[in-house]
């Protein structure tokens, strides 16, 4: 099957992987990369019957521990942002993949790469952030 991953975290499709889904419990026997993609071969997926009743299907896979100073996507989403000015920008909204960094799209429209994210102690409720003038204009 062919899987997009949207980790950074390859080990999840190494042998002996379980990936949870709708359909229930997807243990991995084998994964190679293929153009920025993945073919995985599930246990119990053999036939392309099988494989098409998967299309579609999101995997999940268990949390991994918390890496020192990594910001993660649930962490962010809804969490204030203040500027160190003390000003309250409003809710991260989402996150949007970006080559040069992730940016936060806050409730209101605008984006700010998390690289200007300077503490985020307050993780789940706020962040604070340092960007450049005119970044975030009223």
């Amino acid at each position: 099957m062919v899987v997009t991953l949207i980790t950074d975290r390859t080990s999840r499709v190494d042998p002996g992987a379980t990936l949870e889904s709708d359909a229930g419990p997807l243990r991995v026997v084998g994964a190679r990369p293929h153009q920025h993609r993945w073919i995985v071969a599930f246990a119990g997926v053999d036939t392309r019957e099988s494989a098409e009743a998967l299309r579609g299907v999101t995997l999940r896979a268990e949390p991994i521990d918390e890496a020192e100073g990594a910001l993660w996507v649930h962490h962010l989403i809804g969490a204030e942002v203040i500027g160190v000015d003390g000003r309250a920008w409003g809710p991260v909204a989402s996150v949007e993949a970006n080559p040069a960094s992730d940016l936060m799209v806050l409730a209101g429209g605008a984006l700010v790469p998390v690289v200007f994210v300077v503490d985020e102690s307050g993780l789940p409720d706020r962040i604070v952030i340092d960007p450049p003038d005119g970044l975030l204009e009223d």
